[in-house]
Formats: C-alpha cells, sequence, structure tokens
C-alpha cells in the first residue's frame, strides 16, 4: 500500500494531464454514443437495467444490432466510472496544496453513478422523454465539470482575480447562461422529434416545428454575445481567454451550420447525433471561457509589470 501512494502524483504531472484528457475525451464520446442509441432507436436494445435482460447481464445474439449498441453504451459508462476512480486517487496526495481539482474529481466522480441510475430510469420508464432529456443535462453537466478539471490541471495554483474588465465578464456570464437555454430548448426539441429511442417510445407532445424556431432564437442570441467576446478580447490576444472565445466562435459556427441543414433535409439521424455531440463541445467552450475571466495573480503582476517596461521604453 505504502509503494502505492508513494506511486500517486505529488503535483501536476504528465500522468495527472493524460487522466484530465482522457476523462474529457470519454464524457464527450459517452454523448456520442448516447445520440447514437437514440438515433437508432436502440434505447431500448437492453429493455432492462441494471441487467441487459432478465436473465443476462451482457447482450446475447437474438437482441441483434440495437442490444450490441445499448449495451456497448453501458460498457462506456462503466470505463469511464473507473476512470473517476482513476482520477480521484490520482489527485489524493496533493488534495491539500490543490483543493480545487480534490472538489472536481469528487463531484464528476458522485456524478456517474448518478448517470448510471437516470440511465436505468430512462429504459425502465421506456424512454419517457423528459428523463431522457434529464440524462442528457446531467452529461453536458460532466462534461463541463471534465473540462474545468482539465482547465485547472493546467492553470497556476494559488489566488486568481478578474483579468477582463467588468464588462466583458458580464458578457460572458450572460453568454453561459443563454448557451445553457440553448441546450434546454434543443433537448425539447429532440424530444418532440422523430429520434425518440425507439419506435414505440413516448414523445414530450410539444410541437417540433414550433420548438426548430423557438430553439433557433437562444442559439443566434449566444452567437451575436460571442462575436461581442471575441472582439473584446482582441486587445488581449495573447492571453486564454482569447483563445477560447474563438473556439467558442468556431464551435457555434459548425452548430448552427449543422442544425439549419438538418432543419431543412428532414432530420437526418446522422446529423442529428452530430449537433448532439457539438452540443457537449459547446458546454466544454463555453466553460472555458468562464474559467479563462480570471488569472492567477502573479500572471497578472508579470504581465502588468511587462507592460510598465514597454511604456517606459
Amino acid at each position: 500500500m505504502k509503494r502505492i501512494i508513494a506511486w500517486l502524483p505529488d503535483r501536476v504531472d504528465t500522468r495527472l494531464k493524460v487522466i484530465a484528457w482522457a476523462y474529457l475525451v470519454g464524457q464527450v464520446v459517452l454523448v456520442g454514443t448516447g445520440g447514437l442509441v437514440r438515433l437508432t432507436a436502440s434505447g431500448l436494445g437492453c429493455p432492462t437495467w441494471p441487467k441487459c435482460t432478465a436473465d443476462s447481464i451482457v447482450n446475447t445474439p437474438e437482441m441483434g444490432i440495437h442490444g450490441f449498441i445499448e449495451f456497448g453504451n453501458r460498457v462506456l459508462s462503466a470505463l469511464l466510472a473507473i476512470m473517476a476512480i482513476i482520477a480521484f486517487v490520482a489527485i489524493l496526495r496533493m488534495r491539500k496544496q490543490r483543493p480545487d481539482l480534490f472538489w472536481l474529481t469528487l463531484v464528476a466522480g458522485l456524478a456517474i453513478p448518478a448517470q448510471a441510475v437516470i440511465g436505468g430510469l430512462s429504459v425502465l420508464s421506456g424512454l419517457n422523454p423528459y428523463v431522457v432529456g434529464l440524462h442528457f443535462v446531467v452529461s453536458i453537466a460532466l462534461v463541463a465539470t471534465c473540462t474545468a478539471f482539465v482547465f485547472r490541471v493546467y492553470a497556476v495554483p494559488g489566488p486568481r482575480v478578474r483579468a477582463v474588465p467588468g464588462w466583458f465578464a458580464a458578457v460572458a456570464h450572460v453568454t453561459s447562461a443563454v448557451v445553457a437555454v440553448t441546450i434546454l430548448v434543443g433537448i425539447l426539441t429532440t424530444g418532440s422529434g422523430p429520434h425518440a429511442g425507439d419506435a414505440n417510445a413516448p414523445r414530450n407532445g410539444l410541437n417540433p416545428e414550433i420548438l426548430q424556431h423557438v430553439h433557433a432564437i437562444p442559439a443566434y442570441v449566444t452567437f451575436g454575445l460571442t462575436l461581442v467576446l471575441v472582439i473584446g478580447s482582441w486587445r488581449y490576444r495573447a492571453t486564454a481567454v482569447h483563445r477560447f472565445t474563438q473556439y467558442l466562435l468556431a464551435v457555434e459556427v459548425l452548430q448552427i451550420a449543422v442544425g439549419l441543414i438538418q432543419a431543412n433535409t428532414g432530420l437526418p439521424g446522422i446529423l442529428v447525433g452530430v449537433h448532439m455531440t457539438l452540443a457537449a463541445l459547446l458546454a466544454a467552450a463555453m466553460t472555458a471561457v468562464i474559467l479563462s475571466l480570471k488569472a492567477p495573480v502573479a500572471a497578472l503582476d508579470a504581465r502588468e509589470a511587462s507592460a510598465a517596461d514597454v511604456v517606459a521604453a
């Protein structure tokens, strides 16, 4: 046991960075495989939970491709649970120096079994659209948490202060709220459409054509606010906030393009799946922007000193 404890990182190193990235990528991939389950009508490929059938933990050949897809998604969820344990254990030796990493891994680790239970309830409820929607909400929250974990792994520890003007921070926070509304309305829109996870699964009863237009409103507001952030961050071109606002804009351009194409081509399943995965990347990029609004005090002091030297010269 002492050897195991001694092997654990006592500072952020390559091992921890690899774990953090694997954790985040796994969460995004899980959103994609969850979309695959829904878009191939495999939501009840394993008709019960936690077993795949009443008599088998795994899928059987008789269940066909739907059972394989649904069980594969469950396997990935189990692998992410293992990853959560690995991430939590990996930061135990530095929990006093880096409490931020400790709490992020703890919150994400606790959310994963909650996610599994909600997934089980969605199966047991016959894919109730609101339970399935909650399943997606927790997935997005986990993507955001794992993004924060990656961000903080690379961040300089210690006190942090706002590194941008107050108006810029306010616009960024408003943008994040509108992003959340966009994702939530998108969940309702998907729940009203043809891709419910099973041919006999219930829809939420809302009008999908109206919801498509309603969904577009916060999406375009998000796009407009992001343009303000990109332009406003131009004077901070050497900082992380400028880079992450550009990433956010790039994801939104792709998201809008895919949304327009799918709306005008009868909602083909593959594009709906891409749209769902981009929603996860949108949440990740928005999280990174919010976290980059603050910078370590030491880094700001160094930047101000450099600026003063330039002025003096």
